[in-house]
Formats: structure tokens, C-alpha cells, sequence
């Protein structure tokens, strides 16, 4: 599976009319979850933008406490019933957590792929690890592995680890929530491409193979973060942003 550089992460949006704008302005990749409850706002967003649905990569995330075999095809059918699709392209285990079991839940997610409720199957927050276990029980191909990642956490095995097997690494919270903006390293970097701090670290993260998927809500910042896709940074700009020394975690298990 091939997406998009930059997506739309939906998190905390409520209203379709941003979700139709981001389509109409050329976001292709949009990400939503069962656990964010806009499934139904996402799905009301693609009908009312002019693109076709067969141009858009939809994914969505199945939550921990859905993820019993029995429970993981009763809530994706609910999934597509909010979203109003008869398929997602991407469906994720949200976190190897709670009702998790490799052996069990992902013969499931195998089963929706095979009767084509799902086109491909993705796996989200796992370690290599947890990767390594799943690849001993799921039959399809692992198609993604969404994680946080910004300059402030930098899970590189992870991003190895996909580069290792050949499948996406999707970055999510690719600001830091906001975080890069107080960052002097990426602010002096932005400055030298007359640019913003959000699109220079959208830009580190692209230079290194990373799909990201910003929120954005206001039309400035979708487009903003899709110019970011066309900003280039040398070698030695992306080595002064790894070399940050702060970390945090946004969303730790």
C-alpha cells in the first residue's frame, strides 16, 4: 500500500464541511478511529466532497475493547455504517491492549479483508515486538504501523523496523501538539526556507520515508501542511532536528 505523504488525522473534528474542504483542497488519506467518534462527521465529509470515493484511502482503527474476534466484525460493520462506506481501505488495530490476542484477533481482521469489508490491514502503537508476534498470525500483509512520531519522540526502531518489511510507517501528531513551534532548532530552520515550524517538521518527517497525518481544521493550515510535501531539507538540517535532545511523549500507553 502506497499513501499519500500527507493525510488528514480527524481526531477532535466535529464538522464534515472541514473534512469535504480538505478533499476539495487534495487530501487523499484520511484517518479516523472508532475511539474519536467521528466516524459519522468523516463519513458525512467524503459525500459531500466532488471526489470520487475510489480516488480516497480511508482508514479507521479498531478500538482495544473491540478487538475479541466476535467484536471486531460487529464494530467495523458499525464503523461502515457511520462512515456510510461499504469498505475501508485501511483498517488498524488501535493498540495491542485490553482484548488484543494475536492469535485470535487477527484472523479476524483477515476474515473482513477476505470478504472485502477491508482492502488492507494496518496495525497501530506496536513495537517490534508486538509486530514480530503479528506477523506469526495474520495472513495478510501488514500494510501500515501508525505511531507518534515528531521531534520530540522519535521511535526509530520503529521506523526501521518498516523499512525492514517494506510497509508504511504513518506518523501521527507530527506538530507535537503544538510543541515544535517552541522548538529554536526547527524555528531557525523554518526561517532559513521562509517557511512555518509545522511545515518544517512535516518536512522531517517526509525526508525520512514517514507518512504523516496533521489535524488541521482551517483552510490556511490544509494547505499549509500540504506545501509541506514540497519543502526540502538538507542532510544537515534533518541531522541538527535529530539531534534535539528533549523528549516527550504525547500519548504513552
Amino acid at each position: 500500500m502506497e499513501l499519500p505523504p500527507v493525510g488528514l488525522g480527524t481526531m477532535g473534528i466535529d464538522d464534515p464541511a472541514v473534512v469535504a474542504r480538505a478533499i476539495d483542497l487534495g487530501y487523499r488519506h484520511l484517518d479516523t478511529a472508532q475511539i474519536y467518534e467521528n466516524e459519522a462527521v468523516v463519513g458525512e465529509g467524503i459525500a459531500m466532497a466532488d471526489t470520487p470515493r475510489e480516488e480516497l484511502t480511508v482508514a479507521t482503527k479498531v478500538w482495544a475493547s473491540n478487538l475479541a474476534p466476535e467484536d471486531v466484525r460487529v464494530s467495523t460493520e458499525a464503523s461502515l455504517e457511520r462512515l456510510g462506506l461499504d469498505h475501508v481501505d485501511l483498517l488498524y488495530v488501535h493498540r495491542p491492549i485490553e482484548a488484543y490476542d494475536p492469535a485470535t484477533t487477527l484472523p479476524a481482521f483477515d476474515a473482513l479483508r477476505e470478504d472485502g469489508l477491508v482492502r488492507e490491514v494496518g496495525v497501530s502503537n506496536f513495537e517490534p515486538d508486538d509486530l514480530e508476534h503479528a506477523r506469526e498470525h495474520l495472513e495478510s500483509p501488514i500494510a501500515a504501523n501508525q505511531v507518534e512520531y515528531h521531534p520530540l519522540f522519535r521511535p526509530t526502531r520503529a521506523l526501521a523496523d518498516a523499512r525492514a518489511n517494506d510497509y508504511e510507517l504513518v506518523g501521527y501528531s507530527p506538530l507535537a501538539g503544538g510543541r515544535v513551534f517552541d522548538l529554536p532548532v526547527v524555528s531557525e530552520i523554518a526561517d532559513a526556507h521562509d517557511a512555518s515550524p509545522a511545515q518544517v517538521a512535516i518536512a522531517w518527517l517526509l525526508e525520512q520515508g514517514i507518512r504523516v497525518i496533521p489535524k488541521a481544521s482551517s483552510e490556511a493550515h490544509l494547505r499549509a501542511n500540504l506545501a509541506a510535501a514540497e519543502l526540502s531539507l538538507s542532510p544537515e538540517e534533518v541531522a541538527r532536528i535529530d539531534a534535539i535532545e528533549e523528549r516527550e511523549e504525547l500519548f504513552p500507553e
